[in-house]
């Protein structure tokens, strides 16, 4: 398949990748286009930007959680039926997974996608400088194709002059755009980096409309597409979800079981592919928001609680005692509950002090620490998701700690530089507990089910279970 694609890298984070990204994706929308978005590693915030760009789900592409093989096809998955995509590069072009080389970094996903890369350099604080830069970043890995730049905080015409006159001398690397300072386009962030667009509704959508605007004054859209057309046809096959899980070991004809998964502004992190490999599995997927749901869609058989921001929303979780009451009731009768980073706190006694569902035996709290990294993990007890041995790859991102860390039966073991860790709950909730079921996973690991299709498989079958118990 050959989609027109091209990469947004940067030489570090902080340039302007993702308004230069998401301003790409709604310009060429915009001319009518369908712009298929993408983002390089693990964030979620991201790709809610670009989806609001696009009109389609933002999708990630993680080399490190879903492995370098996946890369393409994930790619031809997202990208069915677009005419160009862009993929937001992570941190600079060469930084990868710690330790790991190139490995999870822009360079690598755009030598797997064979696309160009067109590099944003924040200009604000230089002027022939950025000659070195560019012919720096453009010579360092000859697999790697840096075919054009766009110069982002330019001050002025002169200062716009003087950074082209230096490229056209010193890089060899065309110019696409000169984008100038603009506080119209700014994004707040907070202790997660930017605030997600699921937050912030009509704020967003106008946000993204200006970068749009701003990019379309700014960068060449033609040459922007003409370069994305030099991608050269992709010899893979497209991801799909139902493939995935043909090859595991599930009940074919059986009932399909109602699985609810949270969503809204208090539970906004997820992977488009974890939803479509469940429903693969045979589950009817039923989103619902916490925040304003007062009890489980009719008729749930597994719940799944993703990451988010609940510390913000605490007090209108903790109000919503009768949403509380029904998850732990429901976890109480067996019913097989996912949980990561968010869901884990949700699924607590308390957060910040406040009363939360009571499912598990563990109190959380917002800290000053970042907790941000990869990890390779294995599990240390069956699960609803897991059997005892099954490694997978996955990454944290929180700014909380919970106490305990983990219960007597830890979700996962894995090794950090300061020593073996054992984390999280795969344990059993009340009345399930004393029948000898296990149906409770909860962790701080996030994952990607693509790069691991049996937890999606092994869920669906616990939950198909309870269903038929």
């Amino acid at each position: 398949m050959n989609i027109p694609r091209l990469v947004v890298a940067a030489p570090s984070s902080g340039a302007g990748k993702t308004t230069i990204a998401t301003g790409l994706i709604a310009a060429l929308a915009a001319r009518g286009l369908a712009v298929s978005p993408h983002k390089v590693g693990p964030d979620y915030i991201d790709p809610g930007y670009h989806g609001l760009a696009a009109g389609r789900p933002g999708r990630n592409l993680d080399a490190f959680m879903c492995g370098p093989e996946r890369i393409a096809p994930l790619f031809l998955h997202g990208a069915a039926g677009a005419d160009v995509a862009v993929v937001e590069g992570v941190m600079g072009l060469f930084d990868g997974a710690s330790g790991r080389g190139e490995l999870a970094s822009t360079a690598h996903v755009s030598k797997l996608l064979r696309a160009p890369v067109v590099l944003v350099v924040d200009a604000s604080s230089q002027s022939r400088s950025v000659a070195a830069l560019v012919h720096g970043f453009a010579s360092w890995d000859p697999e790697v194709r840096l075919a054009g730049v766009i110069l982002n905080r330019v001050a002025s015409d002169r200062h716009e002059l003087l950074l082209r006159e230096a490229l056209e001398e010193g890089s060899g690397v065309p110019v696409l755009g000169s984008v100038r300072r603009s506080a119209a386009v700014a994004t707040p962030s907070r202790h997660l980096g930017l605030i997600p667009a699921a937050e912030r509704s009509a704020e967003a959508l106008r946000a993204v409309a200006d970068m749009g605007a701003l990019v379309a004054a700014s960068v060449d859209l033609d040459a922007v597409l003409a370069l994305a057309r030099t991608a050269p046809p992709l010899a893979a096959e497209p991801w799909d979800p139902a493939r995935e899980v043909a090859r595991l070991d599930t009940a074919a004809g059986a009932a399909r079981p109602r699985i609810a998964v949270a969503g809204g502004a208090a539970f906004s992190f997820s992977y488009a592919e974890n939803t479509e490999l469940l429903t693969a599995a045979g589950a009817e997927v039923v989103p619902f928001d916490p925040l304003h749901a007062d009890a489980l869609p009719e008729g749930t058989a597994g719940l799944v609680i993703g990451g988010g921001f609940p510390e913000l929303y605490v007090r209108e979780l903790s109000a919503n005692g009768q949403l509380r009451s029904a998850i732990a009731a429901f976890a109480a009768s067996g019913g097989p509950v996912s949980a990561e980073c968010a869901g884990l706190l949700y699924l607590g006694r308390e957060l910040d002090g406040l009363p939360m569902c009571g499912v598990l035996d563990t109190s959380a709290r917002m800290t000053e620490r970042l907790t941000l990294g990869y990890r390779e993990a294995v599990a240390l007890h069956d699960s609803v998701l897991a059997p005892t041995g099954t490694r997978v790859r996955g990454h944290e991102f929180h700014r909380t700690v919970c106490e305990p860390g983990a219960g007597e039966r830890p979700a996962w073991g894995w090794r950090l530089p300061d020593g073996p860790r054992t984390e999280g709950f795969a344990g059993a909730a009340g009345a399930a507990g004393a029948a000898g079921a296990v149906n409770i996973h909860a962790s701080y690991l996030h994952l990607h089910w693509a790069g691991s299709p049996q937890l999606a498989a092994s869920f669906t079958a616990a939950a198909a279970a309870h269903r038929a118990g």
